[in-house]
């Protein structure tokens, strides 16, 4: 009896081996029954995610709204970066098999309509930068994605890559000559090779910008962060590819990104096998960032009235002004 309890466990481990219940992520299992490494790193990918402390309005006696930048260039910031993706001659979308960055994983989802875009320009005004506060979402009919729905695939790509000029030389046919169509009134139309598709790829944001609202909850007296929004930046460039300024891509609502973060991994340089997820290196705040605005009466940012040295001793100020705060609770 003892032996045949044992035959059972191990096939019933050997059929967990060969198909894991993963909810999302990379594992370490790239076929079946085989398995890269010494156990199936399945923590991450199936774990449930953690709510946040319910908080009421009466229970919060201070706030403060910043805005922060985190910078990939920032070794500490490698970890969001890397690894990078890219296209292959086929135009196959190649990802890391362990792990994604947060762009891959951003634009995955997007692209099968598990996460909402927020357009950052005001569609009806363009001078007006107020994309932050989430009123023009970019999303696909209900149950569609960008594979199935056209009109979301269009108007989404504008925020996921850019279109290439358009070929002035008609594409020849059979016998050489240039294509042409027939329209119903009886004209005729060049037919020209579709334009050039660039995506944007890891390698090509140089910013994650966030949106956050410190707060002291008196009902469990502890100064707490939420993490609001979250945006990529790229370069912005002109049709030279000279860099012209920073854009930020869209927005995302972050509250409804942990669910998807919470199963992916992050890149942990001391041990392999601590691997935490990106939800929990947000809530940890194991990253770098700078504050580059702060609520205020002119709605503007720091550099609107601060350059240089004199910006970045202007956000350490306002660093400092929140620690003094919970400081000077248990100091009197």
């Amino acid at each position: 009896m003892k032996r045949l309890l044992i035959c059972a466990m191990v096939a019933l481990s050997g059929v967990a081996l060969a198909q894991p219940e993963i909810n999302g992520g990379p594992v370490n299992v790239p076929y079946d029954g085989v398995v890269d490494g010494v156990y199936i790193t399945e923590h991450i990918p199936t774990k449930r995610m953690i709510p946040y402390e319910f908080v009421r309005e009466a229970d919060v006696t201070w706030s403060k709204r910043v805005w922060r930048v985190i910078d990939m260039r920032e070794k500490i910031n490698h970890p969001i970066y890397l690894p990078f993706d890219y296209y292959d001659p086929q135009n196959n979308w190649v990802r890391n098999s362990s792990r994604w960055s947060l762009w891959t994983i951003m634009k995955h989802h997007i692209l099968n309509g598990d996460l909402d875009m927020f357009s950052p320009d005001n569609p009806y005004d363009y001078t007006m930068r107020d994309g932050d506060q989430f009123k023009y979402p970019i999303v696909p009919e209900e149950g569609k994605s960008y594979y199935t729905d056209s009109i979301f695939r269009g108007t989404a790509f504008q925020y996921l890559g850019k279109l290439g000029p358009q070929s002035t030389t008609p594409i020849a046919n059979e016998y050489g000559e240039d294509s042409v169509i027939y329209l119903p009134d009886g004209t005729t139309e060049y037919v020209y090779p579709p334009r050039d598709t660039t995506w944007i790829l890891s390698k090509d944001i140089v910013q994650y910008r966030i949106k956050e609202d410190w707060f002291f909850d008196k009902e469990r007296s502890v100064l707490d962060t939420r993490i609001l929004g979250i945006a990529p930046v790229t370069y912005l460039k002109d049709d030279n590819n000279q860099i012209l300024g920073l854009r930020e891509t869209f927005w995302l609502y972050f509250p409804h990104c942990r669910y998807i973060f919470n199963n992916y991994f992050v890149y942990n340089e001391q041990n392999d096998a601590q691997w935490m997820s990106f939800d929990d290196m947000f809530w940890k705040r194991q990253f770098s960032s700078t504050i580059y605005k702060e609520s205020n009466v002119f709605d503007r940012e720091i550099e609107s009235y601060r350059t240089g040295v004199d910006a970045l001793m202007e956000s350490e100020k306002i660093t400092e002004e929140i620690r003094l705060f919970e400081h000077d609770v248990w100091n009197f």
